[in-house]
């Protein structure tokens, strides 16, 4: 990948959701032909890890449906406002989509910080400080599905539709593709995931520039090997709620 057409990929990626993009990846240098030194074009990628994902998500989503409900109602009971939380991301290819997650904040508390227009040192600084403060919009449920990652178990519909897998980079936020840099194109050429790289190595408690290294290293060198093993690496940090807030 050559120094312009990184620039010409991050400059696209910049223009998301303003209709540049078809979101198939057309238009975009080569259509990723250009990672040469990645595997995310072979039919491992594209078929085996996607049926490995509908079936996991599928059988996961039967087996998790009593607790579902367990959860619904508990939020349900202790907080007015919709069980869920849909908030658009962006997937492959520059595809937005919505989220699921389980609603863990007071409804109309959505304000989010324009990470876009916060600059280093400070800016970037504070938003991660705020993320391991007491936020107050959190509920009493939410903090508990939170410190156990519970509120995630809904994006197991996302995998089921093809929005997202059992692994690859957390999806982000519009305004966080300017904090990827360099290692956007990474990011974008693969499907993002419920767990990840970044999760496994220390989620919030590591800094952005390393968490988009992270997600470029889990893109060059992606296998199927690879997501077992990132995969069983979830287990015990779920459980030690290792960068969990």
């Amino acid at each position: 990948m050559t120094a312009a057409q990184n620039e010409e990929v991050c400059a696209k990626a910049l223009a998301l959701g303003e209709g540049e993009l078809d979101g198939n990846g057309k238009g975009w240098p080569g259509g990723f032909a250009y990672f040469d030194e990645t595997p995310v074009d072979a039919w491992r990628y594209q078929y085996v890890k996607r049926a490995i994902d509908f079936t996991f998500a599928l059988v996961m989503m039967v087996v998790l449906a009593v607790p579902g409900v367990l959860i619904a109602g508990a939020i349900a009971v202790t907080s007015k406002g919709p069980v869920f939380y849909k908030e658009e991301r962006i997937g492959r290819f520059g595809r937005r989509f919505k989220i699921w997650k389980f609603r863990s904040m007071s409804p109309n508390s959505s304000r989010r910080i324009s990470i876009v227009n916060m600059r280093p040192p400070g800016g970037i600084s504070e938003w991660r400080m705020r993320k391991r403060l007491a936020d107050p919009r959190i509920t009493a449920v939410g903090r508990f599905l939170r410190r156990w990652s519970l509120d995630e178990l809904p994006q197991l519909y996302n995998i089921l539709r093809g929005e997202m897998s059992l692994v690859g980079p957390r999806p982000i936020v519009r305004s966080e593709t300017a904090l990827y840099g360099s290692w956007l194109p990474y990011y974008l050429a693969v499907t993002p995931g419920l767990s990840g790289l970044w999760q496994v190595s220390g989620r919030s408690l590591i800094g952005y520039e390393q968490r988009a290294k992270l997600d470029a290293s889990y893109v060059r060198s992606w296998s199927l090997a690879n997501d077992l093993t990132i995969l069983l690496r979830t287990i015990p940090a779920v459980l030690g709620h290792v960068g969990a807030y």
